[in-house]
């Protein structure tokens, strides 16, 4: 059974927890985090569907992001911490509508015929995961020395 609060948001806890560690660890903007959703999630979901996702919660993630720099520090049961108070130097005002990203993401989802799953499940993206979390692209700048090779 759902909560209501999942209804609400528009996307699951689980969703959510995916969206934060492709933010906050791996450091994925919108293209990146739709590229890696679509490796993740493509047996199931098609380009499209994962760009409305992706789109869904960038647009609210900037919405809402400035509030995260006023929290005070608390427990978070995540083992990224969203508190922002110390380390955290991201930027915190963004514009809601992220023109260039959504347009890029577009041009990709038009690429990869939107609306057909992206990838069947294979044994090789098992193999192929990164430092077995399961995510497809590092994101440029992640310290990951092998990353690009």
């Amino acid at each position: 059974m759902k909560q209501l609060d999942e209804v609400d948001m528009g996307m699951t806890y689980e969703e959510l927890s995916v969206y934060g560690r492709l933010r906050k660890i791996f450091r994925c903007g919108p293209v990146s985090m739709f590229k890696n959703l679509c490796y993740r999630w493509g047996s199931r979901l098609s380009p499209l569907e994962v760009a409305d996702k992706v789109k869904h919660f960038f647009k609210y993630y900037s919405i809402n992001r400035h509030k995260m720099t006023v929290l005070t520090p608390s427990y978070h049961a995540e083992s990224y911490s969203p508190e922002d108070n110390r380390f955290d130097l991201r930027q915190f005002l963004y514009n809601a509508r992220w023109p260039y990203q959504f347009r890029k993401m577009d041009e990709l989802v038009k690429e990869l015929d939107g609306n057909e799953v992206a990838l069947g499940e294979t044994r090789d993206r098992d193999k192929s995961r990164v430092n077995g979390v399961g995510m497809g692209i590092v994101a440029a700048g992640s310290g990951d020395p092998k990353s690009g090779l």
